[in-house]
């Protein structure tokens, strides 16, 4: 390859790295989730990033947008169909399935935090290789504590990231016995020769009418407005679980609305969805008016890999998508928790002394940074100044040779000159 092709070469649209200056936001994410799950007792699961692409086509929905549209599939040289994950459920019910997860404890709480995949149109907040955070209740009945229980979870998640202005919208799905009315009703309504349906929404209405609620064409807005309500249709069983839930949230203080177009957009789901927004607004006084993430009760999900009938729950945030909305709040996410120094050496003896000195220091628990790399000392100060260090050590030639150490205060330049054998012990007596 030329160097001039190669220099072309870029990340895939829609695929980012998250760089070193991003990190200090990802870390808040991975400790406030740490906290939630250790909190609320749930056990971290990774599923593998490639499946077989039949776990995604016969449980999200073969009509739906993610598995039409979205997913990342090719052939392997065995012939095999694969697929990267677009989304971790279906990946934690086959895992759970074909490890024997159901004789642990149960209901199994188990959370997950890595990478999905989806070929979207790139835009704020959203990629085609994007993180998600996720929680999963499997293997328990169908009490709406549960749902109630992954509910409190995202919400207390959000609140420890400091996102503002946090709203929760709920829905009702209803379940293999009130689903098909329901479902007819809207047939009907769309049915309506008068309404001008885009492409996908007829072809919606034959192959799968729950996704009309979800389309995001303009044209077919007004429509959704007077179009059939779920709760209208539900049976006596889903009515209840959904009051129940109502209820639970009720006691926990969580504020919600019932939202009549919320399907969610795969077909495993069952009775309760919702979905977490927020209306957060910066210092700048611009708007975050998006979704950062939802879920639902997916009762039927085990049973369609193979296992025993089963009651589950579970719901994801965007990582990529609170991290925008943090980064618009200004939320402090800083991780310096100690004073630093900074080793500076001065030619080649000292350098070569300064290993084992720096590992003294580390073994006492001190936090040193350096850049032995470099060996002019306006280059090493200017880089103690890049890293925020509070103070410096600088050691020489004529350090080295007389045993001692100059420990700098990098905030007004103050300096003193001390011994080798008090270098620990001095250090230590600044950072306090």
């Amino acid at each position: 390859m030329k160097k001039s092709e190669f220099q072309n070469l870029q990340s895939p649209k829609g695929m980012h790295d998250i760089l070193p200056q991003d990190q200090e936001w990802w870390d808040k994410v991975r400790k406030e989730l740490q906290s939630i799950t250790e909190y609320y007792h749930y056990r971290r699961i990774d599923p593998t990033l490639l499946e077989r692409a039949e776990v995604f086509e016969k449980t999200l929905g073969e009509t739906t947008d993610v598995v039409e549209k979205q997913m990342f599939v090719f052939t392997s040289r065995s012939g095999d169909r694969l697929a990267l994950r677009p989304e971790a459920t279906a990946s934690i019910v086959r895992s759970y399935l074909q490890h024997g997860l159901s004789h642990l404890g149960q209901p199994l709480k188990l959370f997950y935090m890595g990478p999905m995949f989806r070929k979207e149109q790139p835009q704020a907040g959203r990629f085609r290789q994007f993180h998600q955070v996720g929680f999963e209740i499997l293997g328990g009945d169908d009490d709406p504590v549960y749902d109630a229980q992954i509910i409190l979870t995202m919400h207390r998640l959000l609140e420890r990231l400091k996102i503002k202005d946090i709203s929760l919208k709920v829905n009702s799905i209803g379940c293999r016995i009130c689903r098909p009315n329901y479902r007819k009703k809207l047939i009907e309504y769309y049915k309506n020769p008068s309404f001008k349906l885009c492409r996908d929404c007829k072809r919606r209405l034959r192959e799968n009418p729950l996704r009309l609620l979800d389309c995001k064409n303009e044209t077919c807005q007004p429509y959704k407005a007077e179009a059939p309500i779920s709760l209208d249709s539900l049976c006596v069983y889903c009515s209840k679980h959904l009051k129940n839930t109502l209820e639970f949230l009720d006691e926990l203080h969580i504020p919600y609305q019932i939202d009549h177009q919320l399907v969610r957009g795969l077909d495993y789901y069952s009775r309760t969805v919702f979905e977490f927004f927020t209306e957060a607004a910066g210092p700048d006084g611009q708007k975050y008016d998006f979704a950062l993430g939802g879920g639902g009760r997916y009762d039927y999900l085990i049973e369609m890999f193979g296992g025993r009938p089963a009651g589950a729950v579970g719901g994801a945030l965007g990582v990529e998508r609170v991290l925008e909305v943090m980064k618009a709040l200004r939320v402090n996410v800083s991780s310096r928790s100690k004073k630093t120094v900074f080793f500076i050496h001065i030619g080649e003896t000292a350098k070569k002394k300064s290993l084992s000195l720096i590992e003294s220091l580390r073994e006492e628990g001190v936090t040193v940074i350096e850049s032995l790399g470099k060996d002019s000392l306006g280059a090493q100060l200017r880089a103690a100044d890049k890293e925020g260090s509070d103070y410096a050590l600088i050691f020489g030639q004529k350090e080295a040779f007389e045993e001692s150490v100059i420990i700098r205060d990098l905030r007004n330049s103050v300096q003193e000159t001390v011994p080798l054998k008090k270098m620990i012990k001095e250090v230590k007596k600044r950072l306090k």
